[in-house]
């Protein structure tokens, strides 16, 4: 737990302690009081104390403000309790991409006291077929633009589309509700990357400890403009919604991330901050920045690995603003890079924030040496209630393990050599992709680059590097062996290096190194 002399500093830094109307902040802090610090008592206190202030800001539907936002979310509420009987308990999948009718949803399941499924945009239909069934849907909302996918779905599912959601807040009769019997929770589905992806239950804050953890260290505002490009189905997202919601923000959404569209947004609707996954910085970077650039003092990113180079290079083109959160949906959060240490080390993780432990454990469970690389353990207020399955994952004195390894330098600083299950042992040698992987795209020919291990009879594994150029460039493999080879070991230098378009990723922008080992015979 936090001091309270923290937890008031940090408020008033970030201007959410600013005096306003009596009336409005009683009824700001009754919301609170009664709903709790869930989604649905964020988005309340954040209509009770500025109702008229644009809450969102939809690339298809225009502006709504909090009061609007509310009404629309408490009507979508009693429609769904009315016409499809759904109650305290039950489960609604999600399957929307960014907009209002997303954050509605969101907002009513918890409003019930329904379980809500953030339902991963890219699943196929056998993966949705698996998250329906281990989930136990009682209903799904999706986009129309996802209808054909869901049709194959268990017929106790049922299905709302855009049309059905606007005709449910349309017609939904009048009436009050109350805190339900017990609170909902959100379910993030993770990756997905090697089958069915798991559902794990996030947990519901407490009060003010996890908001000021981040704000603390990633100086947003209360009423800052803030565009959320990272699907908020990711945890990331999601994190971005809740902050947004407490810190009373004007929230800016689009469908879908266009790197010349997303630019040209955010200079016009002014924003302070944009929350996104690296690949989407790696876009921005391939367009010209608008003119005049956008305002921007946060960016905040988080999901995967940035890549060698990626945060100075955008911080030279856009100031001193990117602030690199590492974590997991297990875990929420581990460590936060601010801009000045990503101008020492652009590969580091940074610091555990305020309130966060952090260690590096051996096999044993034994802490390692500053410099070496071990199992990382993280403990905070948001770590997650478990698998749907009721599965868990390792703990050490309260400690979770987030799956990852990686080592504290001398100065405090984090550094994640990546998952436990993605190092490569070649000739008995323990090699980890990310360090060739910055290497590489240190060349100023390479667009993207990811290293993976493929089977070796000889070697048990080697390692396959896969580079997408910029256009118009050439690169030649052994030229780009003999790079690494001069600056690395024998060991991590790529046997195979191959030229694709692009990198395969997931709708987090996570690279599928499953789909990558099918160009390796």
């Amino acid at each position: 737990m936090q001091d309270l002399g923290f937890v008031v500093a940090t408020l008033t830094r970030r201007g959410l302690l600013t005096p306003g109307s009596p009336v409005r902040v009683a009824a700001q802090l009754n919301a609170l009081r009664r709903w709790g610090w869930s989604i649905a008592g964020e988005l309340r206190q954040a209509a009770a104390r500025d109702p008229d202030r644009i809450a969102v800001v939809d690339e298809n539907d225009g502006e709504l403000t909090y009061r609007e936002l509310l009404d629309r979310a408490e009507r979508l509420t009693r429609a769904l309790r009315a016409v499809y009987g759904v109650r305290a308990g039950d489960r609604i999948g999600v399957l929307c991409r960014n907009h209002h009718g997303l954050v509605e949803t969101i907002v009513a399941g918890t409003l019930l006291g329904a379980d809500t499924v953030l339902v991963n945009s890219g699943l196929s239909t056998a993966q949705l077929t698996v998250v329906a069934t281990e989930q136990r849907l009682r209903l799904l909302v999706h986009d129309d633009e996802f209808a054909e996918r869901v049709v194959p779905l268990p017929p106790e599912v049922q299905r709302i589309g855009e049309r059905q959601h606007a005709e449910l807040i349309a017609g939904a009769l009048p009436g009050t509700l109350k805190p339900p019997p017990r609170d909902g929770r959100t379910i993030v589905l993770t990756s997905g990357t090697t089958g069915a992806p798991k559902g794990a239950r996030r947990p519901t804050p407490n009060g003010f400890g996890p908001l000021v953890s981040i704000i603390d260290r990633i100086p947003l505002h209360v009423r800052d403009r803030i565009m959320i490009a990272a699907p908020v189905f990711h945890t990331w997202g999601y994190a971005a919604l809740q902050v947004a919601f407490a810190l009373r923000a004007t929230i800016v959404l689009h469908r879908r991330f266009e790197p010349a569209t997303a630019l040209d947004a955010l200079a016009r609707q002014r924003c302070d901050a944009l929350f996104a996954v690296p690949v989407m910085l790696q876009r921005m970077l391939e367009v010209a920045p608008p003119d005049p650039r956008p305002p921007l003092k946060v960016v905040a990113v988080s999901g995967s690995a940035l890549p060698g180079g990626l945060a100075t290079r955008f911080m030279d083109t856009y100031g001193e603003v990117i602030y690199n959160l590492y974590g997991s949906t297990e875990v929420s959060w581990a460590s936060i890079a601010a801009p000045a240490d990503l101008r020492r080390a652009p590969s580091t993780a940074g610091r555990p924030p305020h309130g966060t432990r952090l260690a590096i454990l051996d096999a044993t469970g034994t802490p390692v040496p500053a410099g070496q690389v071990g199992r990382i353990f993280v403990g905070n207020e948001m770590l997650f209630e478990g698998y749907t399955s009721g599965s868990g994952r390792e703990s050490r004195d309260g400690l979770l393990n987030t799956g990852d390894l990686g080592r504290i330098d001398a100065d405090g600083l984090l550094f994640v050599d990546g998952r436990e299950d993605d190092m490569i042992v070649s000739g008995g040698e323990n090699v980890f992709p990310s360090e060739v992987e910055d290497l590489i795209a240190r060349l100023p020919q390479v667009r993207e680059v990811a290293v993976v291990g493929v089977p070796d009879p000889e070697f048990g594994q080697r390692l396959a590097a896969f580079l997408a150029l910029h256009p118009g460039e050439t690169l030649d493999p052994e030229a780009v062996r003999e790079y690494v080879r001069h600056y690395l070991a024998r060991f991590s230098v790529p046997r195979d290096v191959i030229f694709v378009k692009y990198l395969p990723r997931n709708a987090t922008g996570k690279v599928l190194a499953r789909e990558l080992r099918r160009y390796v015979g």
